[in-house]
This record gives C-alpha cells, sequence and structure tokens, in this order.
C-alpha cells in the first residue's frame, strides 16, 4: 500500500512529463502517414458497419433495448471496448517501446503504463465525441445520463491500467504476453455482450444472464449502454458495481506487485 501512495504521489508530481509524453506518443502514431489520424476511424467504422449488416440486416434480431436502432445500441457497447482493447494491446508492449527509458536510473518506470494509457484516452475522448454526435443525429435528446460516460471511463481506465502493470512487465521476460493478450481479447469480444445480448435470443437458458456478469467488462459495456439508452445510474446496479471494483482492485494491485518484482530486472533483459 505504501508503495501505491508513493506511486501516486510520484504521478502528481511528474504530471506535466506525464501528460507531454502522451500527447507526443499520441502525435507519433501518425508520423508518416499521408491519411494521418484518418486511419484511426477507418477499422473501427468498418467493424461497425460489419455488425451491423450482419446482426440486424442478416438475423434481423431487434435489439434488446426498444425504441432503438441497432446502432445506437452497438456503439455504446463497442466504444469502450476499443479503448480497452487498445489501452491492452498497446501498454502491454510499453516497455519494449521505451527501452531507452526504462535503462535511466532515475526515470520511474511505472508512470510509462500510465503514459500509454492516456494516449488511448485521447483516441477514446474522440470516440466518445462521435458516440454522442451519432446519437444526435438520430434525434435522441442530451440527458443527465449521459455525463455518467465519465465515471465509466474512468472505472475503464482503472480495470486496464492494472491489467497493463502485469502484461507489460512479465512481456518484457516473456515475449508471447502480447500474443495471449491479442487472443484474449479476440475472445473476450465474443464473451461481453457487445454485438449480441442473451435478450436477442428467446430461447436462452436462463443461466447465461448470470454467467456473463462474471465478465468485468459486461460492468462497463452496461454502462456505456445504461448512460446512453436507458438512462440507469451505476448505483442502481449495487451488487455489480462492488463486484467491479473487487475485481479490479485485486487486478491492480496484484498486477503492480509483479511489476515492482520484475522492475530491477528491465534494464537488464532490455
Amino acid at each position: 500500500m505504501n508503495y501505491l501512495i508513493t506511486l501516486a504521489k510520484e504521478m502528481v508530481r511528474r504530471r506535466k512529463l506525464i501528460w507531454d509524453l502522451a500527447k507526443s506518443d499520441f502525435r507519433k502514431r501518425f508520423v508518416g502517414s499521408y491519411f494521418g489520424v484518418v486511419w484511426m476511424f477507418i477499422q473501427p467504422v468498418v467493424t461497425v458497419l460489419i455488425y451491423f449488416f450482419v446482426f440486424q440486416m442478416g438475423f434481423k434480431n431487434a435489439p434488446p433495448v426498444p425504441g432503438y436502432p441497432y446502432v445506437q445500441w452497438l456503439i455504446p457497447g463497442i466504444v469502450p471496448w476499443f479503448y480497452i482493447s487498445e489501452a491492452l494491446n498497446a501498454g502491454t508492449g510499453c516497455l519494449q517501446e521505451y527501452n531507452y527509458l526504462v535503462k535511466k536510473v532515475v526515470f520511474q518506470v511505472e508512470i510509462l503504463p500510465v503514459i500509454k494509457l492516456l494516449s488511448c484516452l485521447m483516441v477514446h475522448m474522440i470516440f466518445v465525441t462521435i458516440m454522442l454526435a451519432v446519437f444526435l443525429l438520430y434525434g435522441t435528446f442530451p440527458r443527465i445520463y449521459w455525463i455518467q460516460i465519465i465515471y465509466y471511463t474512468f472505472a475503464a481506465s482503472a480495470f486496464s491500467l492494472g491489467i497493463v502493470y502485469f502484461t507489460s512487465a512479465v512481456n518484457v521476460f516473456f515475449k508471447d504476453m502480447a500474443q495471449i493478450v491479442n487472443i484474449c481479447l479476440q475472445v473476450g469480444m465474443w464473451l461481453t455482450t457487445i454485438m449480441w445480448d442473451p435478450a436477442m435470443f428467446p430461447n436462452h437458458p436462463a443461466w447465461l444472464e448470470q454467467v456473463l456478469k462474471i465478465n468485468p467488462v459486461w460492468y462497463l459495456v452496461n454502462g456505456y449502454r445504461d448512460s446512453m439508452l436507458t438512462g440507469n445510474w451505476f448505483w442502481e446496479r449495487p451488487a455489480v458495481t462492488l463486484y467491479f471494483w473487487g475485481v479490479t482492485a485485486v487486478l491492480f494491485l496484484a498486477g503492480l506487485k509483479v511489476f515492482k518484482r520484475l522492475r530491477p530486472h528491465f534494464s537488464d533483459v532490455l
């Protein structure tokens, strides 16, 4: 716990450096690219269109929230997933990417996953803006519940950072970790109710919904939908909220402990 408090103080003290490095990380993604930031949106837009045609036009399944088209139900679910997915993929390899900083004795290596997370957060904010614009274009009037997206973004950030501390540290010694993370994300996308929901299939087993709630990302995906569609506050799900933060706290502390244990050997391997 003392280590966590010390780390928090260090991040506050070096907040300007962290912010500057995060902005630099965001900009360098598009260096040398002719279309620049446009490429950031091509894959997500194509993904949304594919799922729209498969589930809405192909299977002709109605979304579980009456009164909203499938696209409006899909986007609040897939936006947080893009954020978590990018944060885990980018964060896992952050120590290799910034190995020149890892080898500096005076540099606080623990801030590197935070830098990557902030860079991904900038992208996420763009997608949140697009999500809000889509809802406005569909004629949905802004509601107070939309502000809750800030809370769920913070929750997704804490959850992702805890995992990244573990995966980034292990990846220094076990390079296959990046591939494992990628595979887990591919499987996890279908285990999370992003493109589908049990309510879309009338004959689904009664226990399925309870099993799906074990996945902490379920809380985040449905939280975004609560905010944008149904108008429910997060405290209206007290049991699931406590479960999510309990799991997140365990992942964060465990990931940070592994990171601290392996940190003295980073410079030797890199």
